[in-house]
């Protein structure tokens, strides 16, 4: 029996052509290569099983080859053999997770100045090298920088936040990217002809989606399935020992949610959790799932990572989907998936989110109860008002006669108000919402709907034209109580006292207040106050006319006088000079103890 090993291994790419994934990198070492451009230090970065390890090989054995062929090594030479066979004395590697002291690049550094015995470069790969510590790094920096000339150094690592910047201005640096799914499912089937393993395209496809972009992690998983399979991969037998979902689960399931049986669809999830999957990963797979669904509605089909007729039964289902139930989907999963870990019972949350779902797939009919809305009467409630008798309230009738049996609003107060400029005085009328009847209850209805019935209800709304906006408005009541000023004379001690309760920084604007006609007029000390009393107007004015008793409209007219000595100081520094006028003392106190004002 030959001895066996792993894929990872027996076919590692040994050639720039043969690395997968990774053509922008490769093509740019290759450049160099032929134009004799190299740098004295490379950072290769990435994520795990990607190929940094492998193209710093391949990239020392190119630079060291006696006869190369264009920019490959031609396996031929000395040099070649050497490193084929793993004896040669010219590439010399570091792991920097074990080896990461200052004594160690004391000693790598030692090794630097040893000149090659064949070919031009001595390679130095540090692997994982932002596992150095800083005095390490420290030391190996004049190194880096200017190194002898037949010295070639390769970093590489997974954390490149971690590197100091130091380190990264010294260097060439490489991102490497993650793999994509169909480039490792082309890589898998060539390793799969090569060794006589029967598969089919949704088993290759889960092991690369299961890899998350690492090469290496695919063709353990691969050597994993094989074992399993007996050299016969079928889609179930893989799922089930990588541990994964199928995508059958996924596809029934939304099968189940379209048509809006919820029943089945938690007898379903109740057999997921049988298998031992948690809550968790069905909802992130069926996330993930919806999420391909509606990229498949459209031309960005291209960024769903799957290949082959698994492509085209997702292209299928999606014609079947629209997109509000997509979105709807989505948005509940997604919010779910954020409360999962906090949630004290995780089978019910997916399961009351499954019921959501299903509750958008299901077809509503037009006289739905569901999708109506009701007006519930009230209960007849005894109510007693303050320092009064009880009143019985009375029932509230059926939406029907609600309109009926409302009484007719009163017409209320409207108020005019001036622009912030103090010379320009431009009306604007401002209606005072009507007062709430002081007998009976004040009437609530309790409206019942549906998911369904609000997404149509969205569709509907996008559907109405927009309204034009060149279309007249109506023209505004301009009334005004002749009695205005008399009213707010009479009244001058309540409206000062009202504005107190509510605005008590402007009382002293309003207390010298003058009334001429209908307009008040208002003097300030300062602009920062006037600027306060413009932004309240409205609620100002309405204030003084529900005070007095105005049945029209006012306006306000504020001035800003800076001989008008405010009755109280508004603002932090006039403060302080009204306090230093009163007792000149605190001045001097002030600066004997070098106190600042707060």
């Amino acid at each position: 029996m030959s001895e066996f090993i792993v894929s990872a291994r027996k076919y590692r790419p040994a050639t720039f052509e043969s690395v997968v994934g990774q053509q922008s990198i490769t093509s740019t070492l290759r450049n160099a290569i032929e134009r004799g451009q190299l740098a004295h230090a490379y950072l290769f970065c990435g994520p795990r099983g990607v190929g940094k390890t492998t193209c710093a090989r391949i990239f020392a054995k190119a630079i060291n080859c006696l006869n190369p062929i264009g920019s490959e090594a031609c396996n031929e030479c000395e040099s070649c053999r050497a490193f084929n066979e793993g004896r040669s004395m010219n590439i010399h590697e570091l792991d920097a997770a074990s080896n990461n002291s200052v004594d160690d690049i004391r000693a790598l550094i030692e090794q630097v100045r040893i000149m090659p015995q064949i070919g031009k470069y001595s390679l130095f790969i540090i692997d994982e090298v932002h596992m150095l510590s800083q005095q390490a790094f420290n030391a190996f920096l004049k190194t880096l920088e200017e190194p002898p000339r037949h010295a070639v150094f390769i970093l590489a690592t997974t954390e490149k936040h971690k590197i100091i910047p130091t380190i990264l201005s010294r260097c060439q640096v490489y991102d490497f990217n993650r793999i994509k799914v169909e480039d490792s499912v082309h890589y898998l089937r060539h390793i799969a002809d090569k060794e006589g393993v029967r598969y089919d395209e949704e088993s290759l496809n889960l092991i690369a989606q299961k890899a998350d972009g690492g090469m290496r992690d695919a063709l353990s998983m691969f050597d994993k399935a094989v074992s399993f399979c007996n050299a016969d991969l079928q889609y179930k037998a893989v799922a089930q020992t990588l541990n994964v979902l199928d995508y059958d689960t996924y596809f029934t399931m939304t099968e189940q949610l379209l048509a809006g049986n919820y029943t089945q669809a938690l007898i379903d999830f109740d057999q997921v959790l049988a298998k031992g999957f948690s809550g968790q990963t069905f909802m992130a797979g069926l996330n993930q799932h919806m999420r391909d669904l509606l990229l498949a509605k459209g031309p960005a089909i291209s960024l769903i990572e799957l290949t082959g007729s698994l492509l085209e039964r997702y292209r299928r289902q999606a014609e079947s989907c629209s997109e509000e139930f997509l979105f709807g989907a989505i948005s509940i999963l997604t919010e779910s998936d954020g409360r999962i870990k906090q949630s004290s019972n995780q089978r019910l949350l997916v399961e009351l989110g499954l019921m959501k779902i299903a509750s958008l797939g299901k077809k509503k009919n037009d006289d739905d109860p569901l999708d109506e809305c009701y007006t519930l009467p009230d209960l007849p409630t005894t109510i007693t008002p303050a320092g009064g008798s009880a009143v019985q309230a009375a029932s509230v009738v059926p939406a029907t006669s609600a309109q009926s049996a409302t009484p007719t609003p009163q017409p209320t107060p409207e108020v005019k108000v001036s622009t912030p400029d103090p010379q320009v005085k431009t009306q604007t009328t401002v209606a005072e919402p009507a007062p709430r009847p002081a007998t009976g209850m004040h009437r609530s209805s309790v409206a019942s709907f549906s998911i369904a019935s609000m997404m149509s209800a969205m569709a509907a709304e996008r559907e109405q034209p927009a309204a034009t906006p060149e279309q007249p408005q109506p023209q505004q009541r301009q009334d005004f109580d002749p009695e205005s000023e008399q009213k707010i004379a009479n009244n001058r001690k309540a409206v000062v006292q009202a504005i107190l309760l509510e605005r008590p920084r402007f009382v002293v604007a309003f207390e010298q207040m003058k009334v001429q006609g209908h307009t008040i007029v208002v003097e300030v000390p300062s602009q920062t106050l006037y600027e306060e009393i413009m932004r309240s107007k409205t609620e100002l004015l309405l204030t003084i006319a529900r005070t007095a008793g105005v049945e029209g409209s006012l306006e306000l007219e504020v001035k800003v006088n800076d001989q008008v000595r405010a009755a109280r100081p508004i603002k932090l520094e006039d403060r302080i000079h009204y306090m230093t006028e009163k007792n000149p003392m605190l001045a001097e106190l002030k600066k004997v103890l070098e106190m600042e004002y707060e």
